[in-house]
């Protein structure tokens, strides 16, 4: 069996490194705090000191970072990935980044030796802790199904986009679709509630008919419950709507609901709300609402 290594050990990344040790495989982690890895060190897993010693000890390299920047360094920098990786070396992206970037590293990379795939994922902490994550990939084919069964430790539903950035282009509609969800719930439940009709049941009758989905069902309860202990952060989403909104700016494409619904993020983290989960939006519309 292939030997992994995992950098990147937040919220998504732990228990993606888990399900990769459950699985039966042999990993390497490096995080930036140390309680994260000592934690995976306990579950079965060797310990790096750097980005470059993960690529050292492994034939697959899988990251999980916040943001372009990270993942450029850790790629890229100073005692990164690319110092200690040799070539036949994989090296897959699950962080959610900039296409362009995604193309970038995957072009540096290649001029080494080394394949790389941008395979963002979706499901939020539920579904990295239950293995059932939605991942995205843009690369080479042949690289994709080499990653497949690594891939399948951590989710179920895989699909082989394109070349690279389509994995990352394809992340980015995923987060247009769910941060107007989110926004849908928000004014659907504040309606509810400033009309003085129950919204607990009128998100049951929602989730009988068409307007079902997953975001109601798991955001819509959360938004109930006004528990917003994060599953995804109002700030990581509009980090990644910024990323849309900049892709969309390259191609001269107006994202019109995209826009509107960045703003009210941004209203959230003026608020500093920003580490709460972004099902917490209901608050602002509450809050503008009276109630």
């Amino acid at each position: 069996m292939q030997q992994l290594g995992f950098i990147g050990l937040g919220i998504m990344g732990k228990p993606m490194a888990k399900n990769l040790l459950k699985a039966g495989y042999s990993l390497t982690v490096f995080n930036r705090s140390r309680g994260a890895m000592e934690e995976l060190a306990v579950a079965g897993a060797m310990l790096a000191e750097s980005p470059a010693q993960v690529a050292q000890h492994s034939d697959v390299v899988l990251t999980c970072l916040p943001d372009s920047p990270d993942v450029e360094a850790v790629v890229l920098g100073e005692n990164g990935i690319l110092a200690g990786a040799r070539p036949g070396m994989l090296y897959i992206d699950h962080s959610t980044i900039a296409p362009a970037t995604a193309r970038r590293i995957y072009d540096r990379l290649q001029t080494n030796g080394v394949e790389a795939l941008d395979a963002p994922v979706s499901g939020g902490d539920i579904g990295a802790q239950q293995g059932t994550l939605s991942i995205m990939v843009g690369g080479d084919e042949a690289a994709f199904q080499r990653s497949l069964p690594t891939l399948q430790a951590m989710g179920k539903n895989i699909v082989y986009v394109g070349t690279a950035g389509a994995g990352q282009v394809t992340k980015a509609c995923n987060q247009i679709v769910v941060a107007m969800a989110v926004q849908a719930v928000a004014e659907a439940l504040t309606l509810a509630q400033k009309s003085g009709v129950d919204p607990a049941k009128v998100r049951a009758a929602l989730l009988g008919g068409f307007a079902q989905s997953r975001v109601l069902e798991v955001h819509g309860q959360r938004m109930l419950d006004h528990s917003f202990q994060p599953g995804f952060t109002l700030e990581l989403h509009r980090k990644d709507m910024n990323i849309v909104l900049q892709t969309a700016k390259e191609l001269n494409l107006p994202l019109l609901g995209t826009a509107q619904v960045t703003e009210l993020m941004n209203a959230m983290l003026a608020q500093g709300k920003g580490n709460l989960d972004n099902s917490a939006l209901i608050t602002l519309y509450e809050l503008l609402a009276g109630l």
